[in-house]
């Protein structure tokens, strides 16, 4: 989640939409001064509208000061599939979620009352790689083993697209912002853009010598990098599929590869125990982060950009300042590797998915553990938070259990 406002106007006679990024906002920001510097930068926001403005600002400065001190609590524990599960991610609002399984299908779920709502079924092998195209949410793409990639309807469990031109297994995927391309990566050293409307591909991204295991857009969605097992990471602009960039300095494979979220900086964590800071626009290496004393499994910025945190497999967990490239806590008490980290959406929390069968609610700012959430009975392979924070949902391999936390201000109800 980013802090913004969205704005909707009409230009020739078509309906346009333009973003205005309040990285900054916090509970302690002067609305009124924030509102005046926007009007003088953006036309768009008149006079007549400068109160609907501050209501709107005021709601979401509200929204970043909730869920700071509230813990979770074990709401729901399914049964997913017959054979391991291999993946699972939540719709925006975090009122459903898929998982992927090897037993070659993909299941949606009713997060509330633990339903299964659609079984998609057509893949011939491990559905691996899934994806909501947030923040619509109305559709999912599935990658497989069995080489293609599928498009479908969430309301009805419809398949509009079979994604095929890949020449192994499909490792990872991913939507556009706009949701109007799929990018799928394959243990066949190449990525491959699609086009949601008609399902035709658009350009093959050739260049790794190597699979390609990440892939993420930019928040503009004019470029996207790809990371491979080749130990590069390259920038492609994914209107033309030209190569940008190559990131080239890790001397291990990559794990995991984005950009931050004004597109300045792009993050990559290897197995060669560090994490890596670029120059988005000329491929440059701007730092390199230390310490971990094995390999790096996951990474990620906070939503604003400033923070970042990592994940590896000695442990532990760092979170670095963005702006001074200094470790400024280590989260320590996890007793196995982790495997997956990441921020709430507020940027004051972290959770962590490890391979001592829990997950951890972290504070971002002192690197304190604040929860343990047990309750699995295998290695954690999966966790996420959903857009408002107040969502978890983790996913073990062994027994295929989807363990669904919600936050306790949920059971208040008003008198």
């Amino acid at each position: 989640m980013r802090n913004g406002i969205m704005l909707e106007y009409e230009k020739h006679g078509e309906l346009k939409t333009k973003s205005i990024d309040l990285l900054d906002l916090g509970p302690s920001t002067d609305v009124s001064a924030l509102v005046e510097e926007i009007q003088k930068a953006e036309p768009l926001i008149t006079a007549s509208r400068t109160e609907q403005v501050k209501l709107l600002i005021q709601r979401l400065q509200e929204k970043l000061g909730q869920h700071s001190n509230h813990t979770f609590y074990l709401f729901k524990v399914l049964k997913a599939h017959i054979l391991p599960l291999t993946n699972v991610a939540l719709n925006k609002s975090g009122s459903c979620f898929i998982t992927g399984s090897y037993d070659r299908t993909c299941k949606l779920w009713d997060t509330a009352s633990g339903e299964e709502l659609n079984t998609l079924e057509g893949h011939r092998n491990v559905v691996y790689a899934i994806a909501f195209n947030n923040p619509y949410g109305d559709k999912i793409a599935t990658g497989s083993f069995d080489k293609t990639c599928k498009l479908w309807s969430v309301e009805t469990g419809k398949c509009y697209h079979t994604f095929r031109g890949h020449t192994a297994e499909i490792v990872c995927l991913s939507f556009n912002p706009q949701s109007t391309l799929v990018a799928t990566g394959s243990m066949d050293t190449t990525a491959k853009l699609w086009n949601i409307q008609n399902g035709e591909e658009v350009c093959t991204l050739r260049g790794h010598s190597a699979e390609i295991i990440s892939l993420s857009f930019n928040t503009s969605g004019d470029r996207i990098i790809t990371g491979s097992f080749d130990h590069t990471v390259v920038v492609w602009d994914a209107d033309t599929g030209r190569k940008v960039n190559i990131l080239i300095g890790h001397c291990a494979e990559i794990s995991s590869a984005l950009f931050n979220w004004d597109c300045s900086l792009i993050l990559t964590g290897s197995m060669d125990k560090t994490c890596m800071l670029w120059d988005a626009a000329n491929g440059k290496c701007v730092a390199t982060l230390t310490g971990h004393d094995d390999e790096i499994l996951d990474s990620c910025f906070d939503y604003t950009g400033k923070l970042i945190a990592t994940a590896s497999a000695d442990g532990t967990a760092r979170i670095f300042s963005a702006a001074t490239r200094k470790c400024i806590a280590k989260l320590e008490g996890h007793e196995g590797e982790i495997s997956k980290i990441s921020f709430n959406p507020q940027g004051n929390r972290l959770l962590t998915g490890s391979s001592d069968k829990t997950a951890r609610i972290w504070d971002a700012q002192t690197g304190q553990c604040l929860q343990v959430l047990e309750g699995h009975t295998d290695e954690i392979f999966s966790c996420t938070f959903n857009y408002k924070g107040n969502i978890v949902i983790t996913g073990m391999e062994d027994i295929n259990t989807i363990d669904s936390f919600f936050l306790d201000w949920l059971l208040e109800v008003p008198s």
